[in-house]
């Protein structure tokens, strides 16, 4: 059964990934266009194409979201996607021409590995070779190859993040789905238990610390400012306005700070898209969509951590034995 991002009826999904440099991108694609919508949190954010998703703009849909490595040079991956979807004869009219419309955000892994090697044009156009229906790969691809959590101890404390993803199916047939890469500052915590997941690992090796307690005791770290950010996008089969769709990725933060601990500091740029696709016509509550869109996003970020494996020098929760 799928239960990720592309149990949503119009959407693919692809990677690229790069193990040897600690890098890499993820492409989420609606080739007849899904109605898109974006809320960027954090201090630290690195985007392209999340004005024309505001409601008061005209284009009304997008028609792939690109999540990717490389910090501010990973922007660059976005070109490769808009040159693939032009190749598919995918885009907005635009007089003589059909335009991709292509938004994207970017997470900090340079340096994990090799800060030299980021996504690019080529490695964006990989990733919509790759993308299909079929359920998405989670853990240590794509975007969330170089991604790292609970940071406030320092890097040699740190924990590896990754990329994950959730989906549930509303009593009205509707599908909401998340995937988010989760590259964050702050640990993570298991938001049905209270269970810190990801906490910053204790200095004798035995268990973690709580990553809020940690930073509250004035432990900020040796991890630059602008070195993390988690980034998303939520999406529906339902058929949402403009403003809904907006309103859906705003609710979406909620699931990025139950989990994520502490959440939108200045030191993250965290970023989740909405993309409702509009296969699906029967009736939905938007408030029961909101109350989804945060609970698949939550469970997106516990995925994302729980099936990471360690890079870089960085060990995965999986391989840890916890106290």
């Amino acid at each position: 059964m799928n239960t990720t991002i592309t149990s949503v009826d119009g959407l693919e999904a692809g990677h690229y990934t790069d193990r040897r440099n600690a890098t890499g991108c993820t492409v989420i694609i609606c080739r007849q266009g899904a109605v898109g919508g974006v809320d960027v949190r954090g201090g630290s954010p690195g985007t392209r194409e999340t004005d024309l998703l505001r409601p008061s703009h005209r284009v009304n849909e997008v028609h792939a979201v690109l999540l990717s490595g490389g910090s501010a040079f990973g922007l660059d991956a976005a070109s490769g996607v808009v040159d693939y979807l032009a190749k598919e004869g995918i885009g907005f009219k635009t007089g003589p021409a059909l335009v991709p419309i292509v938004s994207a955000a970017i997470l900090f892994d340079l340096g994990l590995i090799n800060s030299e090697v980021r996504p690019g044009p080529k490695e964006g156009y990989s990733a919509c070779l790759a993308a299909s229906t079929d359920a998405m790969e989670e853990g240590t691809v794509g975007a969330g190859t170089g991604a790292t959590v609970a940071k406030m101890g320092g890097m040699d404390r740190a924990l590896k993040g990754g990329i994950g993803s959730a989906s549930m199916t509303l009593p009205g047939g509707a599908v909401v789905a998340a995937v988010v890469a989760v590259n964050a500052y702050g640990g993570v915590v298991d938001h049905r238990s209270g269970r810190v997941i990801a906490g910053p690992r204790r200095e004798d090796g035995h268990g973690l610390d709580d990553p809020v307690a940690v930073l509250l005791q004035g432990v900020t770290g040796d991890a630059p400012a602008l070195t993390n950010t988690t980034i998303g996008v939520v999406a529906t089969d339902a058929v949402l306005t403009r403003e809904e769709a907006n309103f859906l990725a705003m609710q979406s933060h909620d699931g990025l700070a139950l989990t994520i601990r502490p959440c939108h500091t200045i030191r993250d740029g965290d970023t989740m898209f909405a993309m409702a696709t509009g296969r699906n016509h029967g009736a939905v509550d938007v408030t029961v969509l909101g109350a989804a869109a945060v609970e698949v996003t939550a469970q997106a970020v516990l995925r994302a951590v729980s099936t990471a494996t360690g890079l870089g020098g960085v060990p995965a929760v999986g391989e840890l034995s916890v106290d």
